[in-house]
């Protein structure tokens, strides 16, 4: 059993969903990534996925592209999300990475999956690698004993929703929308159905993600999804922010927002 099969065990016997929160590496710059990532378990998220901030984020909306450009001119490398991964681990939650599959492929694939292993990571989020042309890295994670999540949307038939389930471990995040990222005012509509298609077909944990901004959506989504998944909103927060300090306490209140949304009864 996984540490992501550990998480979700323990969610479903407390009654409640996972609370995944997103943030970049090296956004705005590394130390405040360290510290914006220890803010997120101190305010009670689960699960952190740590983005890798790539140039050509093809799937982000305007407020995860910034965050990963600012990322990028302060001088983010690619061995820098491991020592975010390490500080996720050290604080006590259980660390992913999201991140588009060129840098991955470009670092070399076992290597990448050797050094997240090695720095406490638990998994690889990979929005636009689909498991037909994974097979470099279902090796790679499972000689390193990491999950793979892949992505379904709406538009995905039920053929590529089982194909997909079967291959994935940990979790299956489930994009509540179709299109980029970004926080909306009102939780998608097409995410019930598209869980529900899911539980047709497994038994795995379903995570939805895109568009969940506070405690009220986060509750609204907790009540059919295995997680609720936050990333633009907590960007914002250090988007937003006057100073380091600000941000960091901004942050760690969202945070609490949306854990106390997947925990009302």
């Amino acid at each position: 059993m996984s540490r992501i099969d550990e998480l979700f065990e323990r969610t479903r016997s407390e009654g409640r969903a996972a609370l995944v929160g997103y943030l970049p590496a090296g956004f705005p710059d590394l130390a405040t990534s360290k510290d914006a990532v220890r803010a997120l378990v101190e305010g009670g998220v689960d699960l952190v996925e740590v983005g890798l901030p790539y140039s050509d984020p093809v799937m982000d909306g305007p407020t995860v592209q910034a965050a990963a450009e600012q990322a990028l001119t302060a001088g983010f490398r690619v061995p820098d999300v491991f020592e975010v991964v390490r500080a996720v681990a050290e604080a006590g939650a259980v660390p992913v990475v999201m991140t588009y599959w060129n840098p991955v492929e470009r670092y070399g694939v076992d290597r990448f999956a050797a050094d997240l292993a090695a720095a406490g990571g638990a998994g690889l989020i990979t929005p636009d690698l689909i498991p037909d042309e994974a097979q470099e890295w279902e090796a790679a994670s499972r000689s390193h004993g990491l999950d793979r999540t892949y992505l379904v949307a709406p538009s995905s038939t039920d053929a590529r929703l089982a194909m997909t389930a079967e291959s994935a471990s940990g979790f299956i995040y489930a994009a509540a929308v179709m299109g980029v990222t970004g926080v909306r005012e009102q939780s998608s509509t097409l995410a019930p159905t598209l869980v529900a298609r899911l539980r047709e077909v497994t038994d795995k944990p379903v995570g939805v993600g895109i568009g969940v901004s506070n405690g009220t959506q986060a509750h609204e989504v907790a009540a059919f999804a295995d997680a609720v998944i936050v990333g633009s909103a907590i960007v914002r927060c250090l988007l937003d922010a006057a100073d380091h300090a600000s941000g960091i306490d901004a942050v760690r209140e969202l945070a609490r927002e949306l854990r106390a949304g997947v925990e009302r009864s």
